[in-house]
């Protein structure tokens, strides 16, 4: 069995996002780790109450927008991702968060995100950005 059939059994299948059509006219769907990379920036993208259907969906970090750029903000920062990655996306165990400054972005905190897929124990990472305004910006 090719690597990317085994990747769709264990992993699945979903739609690409954001959601468009592949060169036939089909939507195109994201298959095995990429469809779960988009899983995970979804999760994080969403505001909890963003989704009439559901809605516990999604991250708390959003919460921390104002709040004052220090070790406690990051911790939580830390907390609402390892929260909101166990609760909505168990394909994977998240291995570490670690929480750095954007040198290229003043408002910007970087989340490295360290996972593993269990299903094929792939162990990936992803670099998502948060903003949070410095107390002089708010």
């Amino acid at each position: 069995m090719k690597p990317e059939q085994r990747d769709r059994q264990f992993i699945g299948t979903g739609w690409a996002f954001p959601v468009q059509f592949s060169p036939r006219g089909r939507i195109a769907l994201a298959t095995g780790p990429h469809d779960v990379e988009q899983s995970i920036r979804i999760v994080l993208g969403t505001v909890p109450g963003e989704r009439v259907m559901r809605p516990e969906f999604g991250c708390r970090a959003w919460e921390l927008l104002f709040a004052p750029r220090n070790p406690a903000t990051e911790g939580l920062l830390m907390a609402y991702i390892e929260q909101a990655l166990g609760r909505w996306e168990p394909r994977i165990d998240v291995l570490s968060v670690e929480i750095s400054d954007d040198l290229q972005n003043d408002g910007a905190l970087i989340a490295e995100i360290r996972y593993e897929i269990k299903a094929t124990h792939d162990e990936r990472s992803i670099v998502y950005p948060f903003y949070i305004l410095n107390e002089e910006e708010a």
